[in-house]
């Protein structure tokens, strides 16, 4: 088991009464659930600024490239305020070895998507990011971010937690094994959790991989990370997991029986149908690895990629 994840978070989301009307925006699944195997780094931009709780509500105004941070009702304008405590912040930040970070939703200050951005003109768009949001992604562009009401679709859910366990695992990597041999076996132990996200990237990773007694150690290192987070931050789909089991079939040609080949098939097929969810191949999976002593099957993190009580893998 490895150590709990470090991952920002927006403040409301625990239960922090930081919010501008005095209240929060707890969510039970992160605190109660995903909250088992992370620790969580709190940030409330507009608390740690200087603004009192309550206050007057902000928002974006001007140009959605570069927006100013306003009070609504008294139009005063808070970007400087905001952008000083920042730069310092997100020094701090540096320093926390975060595998991601979670932020609050239509918050101009920490929403990362379809913000309000009132405009000179008069016209309101919904084109905006939060100005902490934007400077958090801006000045650690490999480290996966979400918003936490998105992540009440299961997919977008997944997709955000496997990505900050593997970063863990690849974090992992880099303090403890950096060298050609281990990134051999790292990539061999992802190979189709890679694959199950997108298949041309997969590919360069193996080439890249295959060349790496000719390249630099950091410059190998560094391109084989960027290329791993380009990949993980796709979504699976049904057609490349299906995929992914039918490649893992290959492997057990020699070893099932005729019957159990059978039960397998038909599995896949009722999950590519939608009568399963993809953790019944999965676990079906498992057991034949186990059963067959599959010992290349026992290392892909495809199999368990984060911990079975979060129930990643359980919905439709």
């Amino acid at each position: 088991m490895l150590k709990p994840i470090k991952i920002g978070i927006s403040s409301c989301l625990l239960g922090n009464t930081v919010r501008y009307d005095g209240g929060h925006s707890h969510d039970r699944f992160l605190t109660q659930t995903l909250g088992l195997f992370v620790k969580y780094v709190p940030v409330c931009p507009e608390v740690e600024c200087g603004m009192p709780t309550p206050r007057e509500a902000l928002r974006l105004v001007g140009d959605a490239e570069n927006p100013r941070l306003v009070t609504q009702k008294t139009a005063v304008d808070k970007t400087e305020q905001m952008t000083t405590w920042m730069n310092g912040r997100l020094k701090e930040l540096s320093k926390e070895d975060l595998c991601g970070f979670i932020f609050r939703s239509k918050s101009p200050s920490n929403g990362l998507y379809r913000i309000r951005v009132y405009g000179d003109d008069g016209i309101v768009k919904r084109n905006g990011t939060g100005l902490f949001a934007k400077g958090f992604t801006k000045a650690f562009p490999r480290i996966p971010v979400e918003e936490a009401g998105r992540l009440n679709d299961p997919k977008l859910r997944e997709n955000f937690i496997e990505n900050i366990f593997s970063l863990q695992r690849w974090r992992k990597l880099l303090d403890q094994n950096k060298t050609l041999g281990g990134l051999v076996e790292f990539h061999t132990q992802n190979k189709l959790l890679i694959l199950s996200h997108n298949q041309d990237i997969y590919r360069k990773m193996g080439r890249l991989v295959a060349q790496g007694k000719s390249c630099d150690l950091e410059q190998l290192f560094d391109a084989y990370e960027e290329l791993l987070l380009k990949a993980l931050a796709l979504q699976t789909t049904l057609k490349k997991n299906i995929n992914v089991l039918h490649h893992i079939m290959g492997y057990f040609k020699k070893n099932l029986t005729s019957d159990e080949k059978q039960e397998l098939l038909s599995i896949i097929d009722q999950y590519r149908l939608g009568y399963v969810p993809l953790i019944v191949p999965i676990t079906l999976i498992n057991h034949y690895v186990m059963k067959y002593d599959q010992p290349w099957l026992k290392v892909q993190t495809y199999l368990r990629p984060h911990p079975f009580e979060l129930k990643l893998r359980n919905y439709f």
